[in-house]
């Protein structure tokens, strides 16, 4: 019974060198790890005895890294020990239990973990495991250093696609959202910290620089996958939006045409003369809605709204606009005031989308009884196209956001036609005038009404 007031500091303890030591460790961590794993693993399935069988193999292990930390000694001392294996090494030789904890964890991100590709997972994790132990190996100054903490470490010279990247791509692919993929590297940081603290029995000074790097190097791994993640989104969108454009616009085209032809022959009697009116005037309606779509998912990607410039009559293009939308609205009075030389280099078919949404957002706006004016004028840089109606003045704290996406304008006579439905109207034909190098300004007041003007200069 002596033997029990003896405390740990009376048992002898033998120097060994750190690397020795450090071998002696490792394996323990191995047998404690594995163990822990299984015994969650049975916890889970129900197995309570093997539950409690494998808590006694991780107990042992415990134990027997409790006799190896109390028995020996580091020399030099830990404080001053020279460098030694470290995370790089743990990460290569425990490859399977880190691997093995981050699948467990993927396999939670349902609904798109039903249909993983396991054999892929490994892959990409596996080989994201090897770059980042290479990393942690390669000596790196302070400015490498900030730009991995960025996640904007220099990319392949030879341009290859990194094990991050096409784990990024398979996860858009699959279903997976950017939140679920950010997790999964939280949980791969979380394995790979907790498995190697317990195989060391603990952290030391000198293990700072290797967590560090690491982290870097998860960092890094995460900008890759999100950007391919992103790249991957965007380019299945593009896709989206070319099929949906063609396949909605060529129906409504066919419903246009159809219903043009029947008011043509002038052989429609009432009430199929004004239905069919109508129809015409909801299929075009419909057209420039699904073309504002297209256009404001292009510009929210990043794209911008392409033009292609050419010289082009500014009178002609405002003439062409004016005539569609008096057709299609006989009730309402649109007049033209033009003043100016009208040729310039601007996209023909684009300022016409930009006008055509600016005098619709008038008509819908304005008082009914009141006519729509457009005005053009300018000098000899800039050419300038005024839309103007009577009617309430836009709100003043209204004023500020006017041009952002998906506002309407509330007026006082409330949502009038499917423009005001989705208020992208004013957002591309401000997109337009940005892309000609333009400005978009707004006047409205209860007195004058309200002018939109396009500001467009006759050459770049």
């Amino acid at each position: 019974m002596s033997g029990e007031s003896h405390c740990a500091d009376d048992v002898p303890r033998h120097a060994l060198p750190p690397a020795l030591l450090h071998d002696l460790r490792t394996p323990l961590g191995q047998i404690i790890g594995y163990a822990e794993l299984l015994v969650e693993r049975a916890a889970e399935a129900g197995n309570a005895t093997l539950a409690a069988d494998l808590s006694k193999v991780s107990a042992a292990g415990y134990r027997m890294l409790t006799v190896v930390e109390e028995r020996f000694v580091a020399t030099p001392p830990a404080t001053a020990r020279e460098p030694g294996p470290g995370l790089a090494d743990f990460i290569l030789g425990n490859r399977e239990a880190i691997l093995a904890e981050w699948e467990s964890f993927a396999r939670t991100c349902t609904p798109a973990a039903q249909g993983m590709d396991i054999p892929a997972l490994h892959d990409h994790a596996s080989a994201m495991l090897s770059v980042i132990a290479a990393d942690l190996q390669t000596p790196q100054g302070g400015t490498e250093q900030a730009e991995k903490s960025r996640g904007e470490a220099p990319a392949d010279a030879a341009g290859a696609v990194t094990a991050a990247e096409e784990h990024g791509a398979d996860r858009a692919e699959s279903g997976f959202t950017v939140e679920q993929m950010v997790s999964e590297y939280r949980a791969l940081r979380a394995s790979v910290v907790r498995l190697w603290t317990r195989s060391r029995g603990g952290l030391e000074p000198a293990d700072v620089d290797d967590l560090t790097r690491f982290n870097e190097a998860i960092d890094q791994s995460l900008a890759e996958s999100v950007t391919r993640y992103t790249e991957e989104l965007d380019s299945s969108k593009e896709m989206f939006l070319a099929i949906l454009g063609h396949d909605l616009r060529t129906p409504l085209g066919v419903v246009y045409t159809s219903a043009r032809f029947m008011l043509d022959t002038e052989e429609l009697a009432e009430p199929h003369l004004t239905l069919t009116r109508r129809i015409a005037t909801s299929s075009t309606r419909m057209v420039r809605m699904v073309g504002d779509l297209l256009d404001f998912t292009r510009s929210r990607l990043g794209g911008g709204i392409p033009i292609v410039r050419e010289d082009m009559s500014m009178g002609k293009v405002v003439h062409d606009v004016v005539d569609e939308l008096s057709a299609l609205h006989p009730e309402r009075a649109l007049h033209i005031d033009a003043r100016a030389e009208e040729r310039g280099s601007w996209d023909s078919a684009r300022v016409a989308q930009a006008l055509a949404n600016l005098v619709g957002n008038a008509l819908e706006h304005g008082s009914p009884g009141s006519p729509v004016t457009v005005c053009v004028s300018g000098d000899d840089h800039e050419i300038t196209v005024a839309v103007h109606n009577q009617g309430p003045a836009i709100a003043r704290g209204q004023l500020n956001g006017i041009f952002n996406p998906m506002k309407p304008r509330d007026g006082a006579g409330g949502d009038r036609g499917p423009t005001a439905s989705l208020g992208l109207g004013l957002y591309i034909a401000e997109r337009i005038v940005h892309a000609h190098r333009g400005r978009l300004e707004v006047e409205s007041t209860d007195r004058d009404g309200t002018t939109f003007t396009m500001h467009l200069p006759r050459t770049v």
